[in-house]
């Protein structure tokens, strides 16, 4: 990290969940991206999965395969539609994943990070839910990566990668200071597990994690029927921040933008004058556990 960063204002995305056209979702995102931007954010998120929306506009009742299917046919419209907002306001748009099928049939779930002059990197999801295993057969992508910004390393991880921690932190040791964490989760349990999860990031690694979570009900919809959640950006527990790590969150299953100003300086303090040293104090791998002896009291 470096020192001299400057500060970054970031819009994170409660997204409520519609059915709509491939044009039908551009001209929402130009909407979404035109008030983050007149707002002055900077780095805008949006959730895990929220594009597949656009299969509300190509199927007439629920069917999970049906929708993957149109939405995998139009991913290349829809990274169109994601790069073109980007330049247009001149922001840098993590817009949630993308669920893409290669020549091969594979199926991954991949998360890109726009630049506003357009060029693109992806952060490919590792863990599979349940559903994505038995219902979308999505397949595990590239390992953790981190994005390269005018703000410094950036780390994300795909909803239920959030859950598990060397994930994070493959992208804290190459030098993130930010996590992005959409996700798409239909109960407030499932919700919960990525919200506690992203603080204990925070915590543990003494970095910002923002989580933009989908919201609202499709009836005509199988995968994006119930969408539960809220925006919010964690940090650190310690000096210099909120007591709870709370730096931003917005109302449960309320649609819209909530915002912060995050500074990398303050991350880089924190880890080497904090009230803990979490960072610092990560622990080599632990190896296997052995039975602890267990014999009589000597009080001699």
């Amino acid at each position: 990290m470096n020192s001299t960063a400057k500060t970054l204002k970031i819009g994170v995305l409660a997204y409520p969940i519609e059915g709509v056209t491939l044009e039908g979702y551009a001209a929402k995102l130009d909407r979404l991206v035109a008030e983050a931007a007149a707002a002055g954010a900077e780095l805008l998120l949006m959730p895990e999965y929220a594009c597949v929306e656009v299969a509300g506009g190509y199927v007439s009742s629920p069917d999970v395969d049906a929708e993957l299917n149109a939405v995998c046919a139009r991913a290349a419209g829809i990274l169109a539609a994601q790069r073109d907002v980007a330049m247009k306001y001149g922001v840098w748009l993590a817009p949630g994943s993308v669920p893409v099928r290669g020549p091969d049939g594979v199926t991954i779930n991949r998360a890109p990070l726009f630049a506003p002059d357009g060029s693109v990197a992806f952060q490919d999801k590792r863990v599979m839910t349940r559903f994505e295993n038995e219902h979308w057969f999505v397949s595990p992508g590239a390992p953790p990566g981190i994005f390269e910004t005018p703000w410094g390393k950036i780390g994300l991880t795909i909803c239920y990668d959030t859950e598990f921690p060397a994930l994070a932190r493959a992208q804290v040791e190459a030098g993130a200071w930010l996590i992005l964490a959409p996700c798409c989760t239909d109960t407030l349990r499932g919700y919960n597990r990525v919200g506690f999860s992203a603080r204990a990031r925070a915590l543990e690694n003494q970095c910002y994690v923002a989580v933009a979570p989908t919201v609202g009900d499709a009836a005509w919809s199988g995968a994006l029927d119930t969408n539960r959640g809220y925006a919010a950006v964690y940090g650190p527990v310690d000096r210099g921040f909120p007591e709870d790590g709370m730096i931003a969150r917005g109302a449960l299953d309320e649609p819209g933008w909530i915002y912060a100003t995050l500074d990398p300086a303050k991350i880089e303090d924190v880890r080497v004058n904090g009230g803990v040293l979490n960072h610092r104090d990560w622990p080599a791998p632990v190896g296997a556990c052995a039975i602890l002896p267990r014999g009589a009291l000597e009080t001699a």
